[in-house]
């Protein structure tokens, strides 16, 4: 007597999730980030165009404003959105632990060594989760550049009522040198943050999708 046996079909393993790298609030306040600066930047140089510290000016096809009073108008709407959304992503990065996994530890023999392999072609990217050293550094020094930018721009706004502030950057004009010097450092950084996302183009789209 022949018996059948059914055949049992193979057990399907639900699809894995790849694991976030970006966090939702990490993205949001990023691209909030993006363009505050974008803004901040555009005016500050109509700002700037206005009453030169250099001998050179900005072209207008570069600015943002079309005049000097419609250039502040956007330089402090820019301000209270990067100050606000600012504030955020650093008291989240606090309260989640990431600042301290991401960041640290960091050392100048870290920075150095990474800096060339990276130079070498040799430095990995394997795992998006994990930042090298030369990276650490970037990313705390624009950090602390937005935060150098702030100082010095409410020091330019209310050099009365923040005297003590002013007092920090020497005088008026001082506060409106490191100002532009700050405002420098971060284009720069902006320049080679978007070289390396061009070079890793993975990281764009993590900091979309979150993986």
């Amino acid at each position: 007597m022949t018996t059948m046996t059914k055949s049992v079909p193979p057990t399907t393993q639900p699809p894995v999730r790849a694991a976030t790298v970006q966090p939702w609030w990490l993205r949001v306040t990023h691209w909030l980030n993006v363009l505050a600066v974008i803004a901040m930047v555009m005016s500050g140089w109509r700002i700037y165009n206005a009453s030169p510290i250099f001998g050179f000016r900005f072209p207008n096809e570069i600015t943002l404003g079309g005049w000097l009073g419609g250039a502040i108008q956007w330089h402090f709407a820019a301000m209270w959105l990067l100050a606000a959304n600012g504030l955020i992503y650093l008291l989240a990065n606090l309260a989640s632990g990431r600042f301290s996994r991401r960041f640290f530890p960091l050392t100048p023999l870290g920075v150095v060594r990474d800096l060339f392999a990276a130079l070498r072609g040799r430095l990995a990217h394997d795992d998006p989760r994990h930042y090298n050293q030369v990276q650490r550094a970037a990313y705390l020094f624009a950090v602390l550049d937005l935060v150098l930018l702030v100082a010095s721009g409410l020091a330019i706004w209310k050099p009365v009522q923040l005297g003590w502030l002013l007092v920090l950057f020497g005088s008026f004009q001082g506060a409106r040198l490191v100002h532009f010097i700050a405002m420098s450092g971060l284009v720069a950084f902006i320049v080679i943050h978007v070289a390396m996302v061009a070079l890793v183009p993975r990281t764009l789209r993590t900091m979309i999708t979150g993986r």
